[in-house]
């Protein structure tokens, strides 16, 4: 069975990016272009990893991260944070909220590769 990944960005460039890195690997790719998107998604698909941007209207990564681990539907699945805050409070406050891992913009194929892998 393939495993699915949860692409989450606003941005359609980023989307996409991730959508050719993940499913190059092997994986089949879920996208979502918001936060509440993403909560509906991850609720429906069940998907095996999910790919968050920070950044975004409404619902940002880190308000549906918290959603997510707060659902028993949803809180086992492995969150990382792609996104262009790089700051050591984002990081801390990504993994305070339960994410597995935090990847800052620009990132590389090897590091997103690297995360699918974990």
């Amino acid at each position: 069975m393939t495993r699915k990944v949860l692409i989450v960005d606003d941005t359609q460039s980023d989307r996409s990016n991730l959508e050719r890195i993940v499913t190059d690997a092997g994986f089949q790719a879920l996208l979502a272009d918001s936060g509440a998107k993403a909560i509906e998604c991850a609720k429906r698909d069940k998907p095996d990893l999910i790919l968050m941007d920070v950044n975004m209207p409404e619902i940002d990564g880190f308000a549906a991260t918290r959603m997510l681990k707060a659902d028993d539907l949803t809180k086992h699945i492995p969150i990382v944070f792609v996104s262009g805050k790089n700051q050591k409070a984002d990081v801390a406050w990504g993994q305070m909220l339960g994410a597995r891992g935090y990847v800052t913009k620009p990132y590389s194929r090897e590091q997103i590769l690297a995360q699918l892998q974990a």
